[in-house]
């Protein structure tokens, strides 16, 4: 066996591999990421002290998966990058990529420059594929394609429909997609950054990408439990909290409002993107409601004032999985009770915006205020290893 097929082997043991299987799924949100690298620091702080030893979440979790800033971060991990060395390059990374350029006109040019992006991200992937042999775990990303109108469900699946390019050459396979590009495409925010064009089938005009945020997965826990579970999808995971574990990590959720005075006093332009702002959170809301009621969650995450927390509601299918939602919510009451936090309205309001670096370090400190609360040891292990 050569070297490159030891090491597929290993990214096999976690997707076709038998017991229990753990899925990591990480959110969109531009800077906010720094929010997500926090609660991924205490996350493999605990996972080392129940191992005894030193461990990579590319090695610990079966499926990696994320949607714009957290398809950046989950490739790092899916590659064997500790996560102190993911806070470094990302750290290095934002004010880098999000620095507007003097001759960018509002309206007709992206924010910031594309090309800056891929380069950065080119340093870290290389010329990889989907199929690269150092991708040592299951790794998922999350695009969206507009010339056909689909979200795209990119995984280095060797199972799936799309992986071997057909003998009639009508598409080429997944496995021979660039990495770094399949990375760039699920970052593009419209308005942020130019869409990515990649190419699907020799001869063809080249697919047109933009950010995986624009699917309903920013928060994309929900899509890698069906790519668990779906037959479609060739895995076929079991499910019960015995056997499946889904840590889903976010980047500083809000909701997005508008009163009516300022809807009056906004633009079109600028009224479709906080429009479409709202949506997003409406779909991550959508996806938290759906996995704390089918799932069983030890952590509360009231939906709204009507339903409340659907943590403690056990869903007519049962438990079909352990969930664990880590997040901070970027609201004045919410921190201030949670993390003993107080903030103006104002200040708060700075802190949303997915583009301004400055606000990393915060985001960070909140993240870590967070994770030591949310993350707890027993949570992470199996059953059958608490009870042990």
């Amino acid at each position: 066996m050569t070297t490159e097929d030891q090491l597929r082997a290993k990214r096999d043991a976690h997707l076709f591999g038998p017991g229990p299987k753990r899925i990591l799924s990480l959110d969109g949100g531009g800077v906010r990421g720094a929010t997500t690298i926090a609660f991924l620091e205490r996350i493999e702080a605990l996972i080392e002290e129940i191992e005894g030893r030193p461990v990579r979440l590319g090695d610990w979790f079966d499926l990696i998966g994320g949607t714009s800033t957290g398809a950046i971060i989950a490739t790092a991990l899916a590659l064997g990058y500790r996560v102190s060395e993911i806070r470094t390059f990302y750290e290095q990374l934002a004010p880098k990529i999000f620095k507007r350029s003097f001759w960018r006109v509002t309206g007709r040019h992206a924010k910031f420059d594309s090309r800056r992006l891929m380069q950065e991200l080119t340093k870290v992937i290389g010329a990889r594929t989907l199929d690269s042999p150092d991708l040592r775990t299951g790794l998922c990303i999350v695009l969206k394609r507009m010339d056909t109108g689909s979200a795209w469900i990119v995984a280095n699946n060797p199972c799936s429909t799309f992986w071997e390019t057909p003998a009639d050459g009508l598409f080429t396979g997944n496995r021979h997609l660039p990495l770094a590009h399949i990375v760039r495409a699920s970052t593009a925010a419209p308005s942020f950054f130019e869409p990515e064009l990649i190419e699907i089938a020799p001869g063809q005009p080249p697919g047109l990408f933009i950010d995986g945020g624009l699917t309903p997965h920013n928060n994309p826990s929900l899509l890698l439990l069906m790519t668990a579970l779906i037959p479609a999808y060739g895995l076929n995971w079991r499910t019960w909290p015995e056997n499946l574990l889904v840590v889903s990590v976010g980047t500083g959720s809000f909701r997005p409002t508008l009163s009516p005075v300022d809807a009056m006093r906004s633009s079109a332009i600028g009224l479709a993107i906080k429009s479409l702002a709202a949506m997003i959170a409406e779909s991550q809301l959508l996806v938290l409601t759906l996995m704390t009621y089918l799932g069983q969650s030890p952590i509360a995450w009231p939906i709204n004032s009507e339903i409340g927390d659907l943590g403690s509601v056990t869903a007519p299918t049962g438990n079909l999985f352990r969930f664990l939602r880590y997040d901070v919510r970027l609201e004045q009451s919410w921190l201030a009770e949670k993390l003993g936090k107080y903030f103006s309205a104002d200040f708060i309001a700075k802190l949303r915006p997915m583009d301004n670096p400055a606000n990393m370090q915060t985001l960070y400190e909140l993240g870590r205020s967070a994770a030591a609360d949310q993350v707890k040891r027993d949570d992470l292990m199996f059953a059958d290893a608490r009870s042990a």
